[in-house]
Formats: C-alpha cells, sequence, structure tokens
C-alpha cells in the first residue's frame, strides 16, 4: 500500500517523473483573521487550502471537483503563484516556483496561464478584444512590430473560432461566450503548456458549456496544452478529464481515472457528488440510491478534528475523529483519504 507522500518521492507511483509537468506537494494556503483597527494581530486561520498533494502529467487534463469554498480555486491560483502559499511545494517541469523571485516568476508565467470563471468581469471593458488579446504579447515581447501584433492577434482569435474583424470590438458587445473565448485566445497568446481553467463554464448557458468544453479539447490537442479543469458539474468533468481528483474543505479526499471514479468511487463524499448527478433517464433515476448528507460543511476557520468530513460521513466510526487519513493508493491508480475504503488499512 502506497501513500500520497511516499510515491512524491518516486514520481508518484506508476508515472515516471519525466511524464509529469506539475507536481503539488503537501500545498498549505492559510488566511490570517485579524482584529484591531489600527494595530492589527491575526487571530485565526482560514485553513483553504491544508496539506493538498496531486500531480498532472503532461497532456492530460486533470479535473479538480467539489462543492463551493472548498479550496478548489485557492490550488489553482497557488500553482500559479498568484497567492503565496503558507506551505510545501509547486513543482513546475522540475522547477520548485514558490522559493522564486518576482523576475524569475515572471519568465514562467508565460507557460502557465489562466482561464477565469467569469467572463463579464475578466476583461477590461474600457479595452478592445484586440487589445485584450495582444497585450501579453507586448508585456513578453513576443512581437517586433504593429504588423506582426495585428497578425498574431488575427490569429488568435481564428483559433478561438471568432472573426478578425471583431478586434476593434468592446466586451460588451459581445455574448457570454463570445467573451470567455476571448479569455481563452488572451490565455493562449504567450503559447503557454499548462492552464489553469477555472471554472470556465459555470457561467454560461448549457449549450455555449458543450462548444467552450469542445474548444478547449481541440486546442489542447492542436497545442499540446496540459490542464487543471476547476469545476463543480461532474458530468462536464467527465467530459473533458482524464482523472478527476475529489476535495472536500481544504483537503483531496479521492483521486481516480474519470470512469474508474464514476463506476467505483470509494470515498463516501464521492459516492454522495454523483448520487446528486441527474441522469437523463427517469426510470433509472427513480431507482438509483440517493446519499443525503446531514448538516452543513464546516467552517474553514475551525475544522473539525480527524477527517474533515467525519461529522457528515454516514460510515463514519470513533476513529475518523481523532485520525487524519493520509491519501493513499488503495487501488492502482486509485488514490482514496477514508480509513473505511476497502483496501485501506487499518490504523
Amino acid at each position: 500500500m502506497t501513500t500520497m507522500t511516499e510515491a512524491d518521492q518516486r514520481g508518484n507511483g506508476a508515472s515516471p517523473e519525466n511524464d509529469i509537468l506539475v507536481e503539488v506537494k503537501n500545498l498549505q494556503m492559510y488566511f490570517p483573521v485579524t482584529a484591531g483597527i489600527i494595530f492589527q494581530r491575526a487571530v485565526a486561520q482560514i485553513k483553504a487550502v491544508d496539506d493538498v498533494s496531486f500531480f498532472v502529467k503532461k497532456g492530460e487534463t486533470l479535473g479538480l471537483v467539489g462543492e463551493s469554498g472548498c479550496g478548489k480555486t485557492t490550488t489553482g491560483r497557488c500553482i500559479l503563484q498568484l497567492y503565496k502559499p503558507t506551505g510545501g511545494q509547486v513543482v513546475f517541469d522540475g522547477q520548485e516556483l514558490t522559493s522564486m523571485s518576482t523576475r524569475q516568476m515572471r519568465v514562467m508565467r508565460r507557460r502557465m496561464q489562466v482561464i477565469f470563471q467569469d467572463p463579464y468581469s475578466s476583461l477590461n471593458p474600457r479595452m478592445t478584444a484586440g487589445n485584450i488579446i495582444g497585450e501579453p504579447l507586448i508585456v513578453h515581447g513576443l512581437v517586433n512590430n504593429k504588423e506582426e501584433y495585428r497578425e498574431r492577434v488575427a490569429e488568435l482569435l481564428q483559433n478561438v473560432g471568432l472573426n478578425p474583424y471583431m478586434a476593434d470590438r468592446f466586451p460588451h458587445e459581445f455574448s457570454g461566450g463570445q467573451r470567455q473565448r476571448i479569455g481563452v485566445a488572451r490565455a493562449l497568446s504567450v503559447d503557454p503548456s499548462f492552464i489553469v481553467c477555472d471554472e470556465p463554464v459555470s457561467a454560461l448557458d448549457v449549450s455555449i458549456q458543450a462548444q467552450i468544453v469542445n474548444l478547449l479539447e481541440d486546442l489542447q490537442e492542436q497545442f499540446d496544452l496540459t490542464y487543471l479543469f476547476i469545476a463543480h458539474d461532474l458530468s462536464v468533468v467527465r467530459h473533458i478529464s482524464n482523472r478527476v481528483a475529489v476535495m472536500y474543505l481544504g483537503h483531496i479526499v479521492e483521486i481516480a481515472d474519470r470512469n474508474e471514479i464514476y463506476a467505483n468511487p470509494l470515498h463516501p463524499y464521492t459516492r454522495a457528488l454523483l448520487s446528486a448527478v441527474p441522469i437523463p433517464d427517469p426510470v433509472i433515476d427513480a431507482q438509483r440510491e440517493r446519499i443525503l448528507l446531514s448538516g452543513e460543511v464546516p467552517s474553514p476557520l475551525n475544522p473539525p478534528s480527524g477527517c474533515v468530513f467525519h461529522p457528515r460521513c454516514p460510515i463514519a466510526i470513533d476513529s475518523c475523529q481523532q485520525v487524519i487519513p493520509e491519501l493513499r493508493e488503495v487501488e492502482p491508480d486509485h488514490w482514496a483519504a477514508c480509513i473505511q475504503s476497502p483496501g485501506y488499512g487499518s490504523y
């Protein structure tokens, strides 16, 4: 039996180290809660991300799912160093990011980009679409003259399914789906190898969601991209992801292949999430087991002792209140953090 910490030392089990693009080791992100008006002092900590470890292989899509407020977006921003992690390591293509200077990170950001959740607030309303997409080209010195600049912007617009003449339009002149395509084009402009997709379709209509997901898949194949796809819609995640990681209250509770995690969920929280996914067939939907969780998600300001899921877990035992379960490989390439999972072992 293998724990995630042990597997980290040899490239997380079955995956050779040269196949791993992003590796997160024991990541922590605590936000201080301060008191006082003039002399502020930290009186508590919000544990948004607490001891998270996983890897993303080159060319794959890792889906990161969980309820709102579980730490998914914070994890993505810590990987990009938009937040400075409280503890742990983020290794990108063999280079440790948390110890890099601002100048070093600026060079690295060419290879790491983000697509934000809200296409309405993530675009500057005072800039045209062409300027939004082209600004990274100027910042990173990727074009030599105006002609090259215009050609590159036109090419990027075409890559995401927009007409080049739209470069002179402002964000308010586009629909929600078109705005998100602009966000995708902006992320592509610096030729990255890794993109954090932070719920890129959650603010869009269902029909538009499918278009954006298909676009992301086509671009991944065309430009050999690697994605961390953050979402709460499990059906979307299953469609686009190669593997899925499930997050609860700042902790990763399960990681497996997308088909394996749907067919054989080992953690009780994963089972509860999957039982809530709508099924189009009313006969099958009526026959399947529903798992209703009691209570509310605890506050990250004061998380429960032991397993953070135990207050709501339908199969919790006394040990769950004291033992913090490690993320272990309980089946080949299937990781779970639950002492009740088959094959997990005993304490």
